[in-house]
């Protein structure tokens, strides 16, 4: 019996010996491909998502520099002064020519300053002693006719894809800070 089991057993090692030297089993391709991707598929879509989000942010960021461009129009043609627009009312305004990707109501802020010429203004965010935009001095100045205005649109944009890095986060809470510019004479409107 034991002769037996012996000679099976040395006759299927004859047989995978014998597929082991016709190299069948080397020239396998069966789920290489499937190999193949998985090894290529997570740094490929990592990459895809840090492509795309920086994608937004430029978006984001060009919506805000048209959403300044659109509303700063109203404080130079003296129409916001007119009216007795608040920082409140003006910002509503601002809203009014952003697209859907913004929520306006707790990561815009609007600040808007007078100077007496262009050499005082200043078109730099103010931050907190953290690093963070110090939301307490925004300030809504819309001036008088021929007055210089610096009309500064700040918006906190989340970033969701931060590969090894902070690449595009400059401010905590994984997120950018988008500033979008506006410096003119008001118009004589008067």
């Amino acid at each position: 019996m034991l002769k037996i089991a012996a000679s099976r057993f040395n006759r299927a090692v004859q047989r995978i010996a014998a597929r082991a030297r016709s190299n069948r089993f080397a020239r396998a391709q069966d789920g290489a491909a499937a190999l193949e991707f998985a090894l290529v598929a997570a740094p490929f879509l990592a990459l895809l998502f840090a492509i795309m989000e920086t994608a937004f942010v430029f978006f984001a960021s060009q919506t805000l520099e048209y959403a300044v461009a659109q509303s700063s129009r109203l404080i130079l043609t003296g129409q916001a002064q007119t009216a007795g627009f608040s920082q409140a009312a003006f910002k509503t305004a601002v809203c009014g020519n952003i697209v859907a990707l913004f929520d306006c109501s707790n990561k815009l802020y609007v600040n808007v300053q007078n100077y007496t010429n262009f050499a005082s203004a200043s078109t730099t965010p103010v931050y907190d002693s953290n690093g963070q935009l110090d939301t307490s001095q925004m300030k809504y100045q819309p001036g008088t006719p021929g007055d210089i205005v610096v009309v500064s649109l700040y918006y906190q944009w989340p970033i969701y894809v931060s590969l090894f890095s902070d690449n595009l986060a400059n401010q905590s809470g994984n997120n950018r800070l988008l500033v979008a510019t506006a410096a003119f004479r008001n118009e004589p409107y008067q």
